[in-house]
């Protein structure tokens, strides 16, 4: 039951970051058409201003373009306020990860009916090169470790090459031994995509700004060849 529960959270966690992103996303196209019906209409009916009296054409145009800004500024408020709430879902996943890891680690590896999770530190101890939650001593409480491990002292995943029953040494030449262990790792891995996704978020934002400054110049440059 927990462990369902586990998933569930992640998986809402994981949804609300790519809702939000999708949400900003939609801003900044909103934003984007827009400005672009701006620039339609001063650069499609840029003949019109010269017969007109009034700035009320060039002013619509203005807020039009204006309008496409605030929205795209929306987008990058919303990106600047989801990479917040994702730090803060990072201190909420690493207090849970250190709750949580080190039970699910001892408790449920290699146990019946707990395949999956066997599975996952598995890949979690190869991919990320660490072993155990907080270290390769945490293994010493595991349930498997104490009753089935055959002498094993760690998991063949510690395993620097893995191989069958490798993890009857645990000395660093052998297995991954790494400061904080595996929490640490999974923590800097979560914090470093988190970057990722910020940074392509404002870098899509920043392109917006510039062709918005260059609308400004085309149209400064139509009115001075009219005028």
């Amino acid at each position: 039951m927990a462990d369902a529960e586990g998933k569930n959270d992640t998986c809402g966690t994981v949804c609300l970051k790519y809702l939000l992103f999708i949400f900003n996303l939609f801003f900044w196209l909103a934003g984007g058409a827009v400005m672009a019906v701006g620039i339609w209409t001063l650069v499609d009916k840029s003949d019109y201003i010269s017969l007109l009296s009034s700035n009320t054409y060039s002013a619509a145009a203005f807020i039009l373009i204006g309008a496409g800004a605030v929205v795209v500024l929306t987008g990058i408020l919303g990106c600047c306020a989801t990479i917040r709430e994702q730090r803060g879902l990072l201190r909420v996943l690493n207090a849970e990860l250190r709750a949580d890891l080190k039970e699910r680690m001892v408790q449920n590896y290699q146990q019946p009916g707990q395949e999956h999770i066997t599975r996952a530190i598995d890949n979690l101890q190869q991919d990320l090169k660490c072993c155990g939650s907080n270290s390769s001593a945490d293994w010493r409480e595991g349930a498997w470790i104490q009753i089935f491990a055959d002498g094993r002292l760690v998991p063949d995943s510690c395993c620097k090459t893995p191989t069958v029953a490798c993890g009857v040494r645990d000395h660093p030449s052998n297995i991954y031994k790494v400061e904080g262990g595996c929490i640490s790792k999974l923590e800097e891995f979560i914090l470093q995509h988190l970057i990722v996704l910020g940074s392509v978020g404002l870098g899509i934002a920043f392109i917006q700004i510039v062709g918005m400054i260059f609308t400004c110049c085309l149209y400064q440059s139509l009115k001075e060849e009219i005028y």
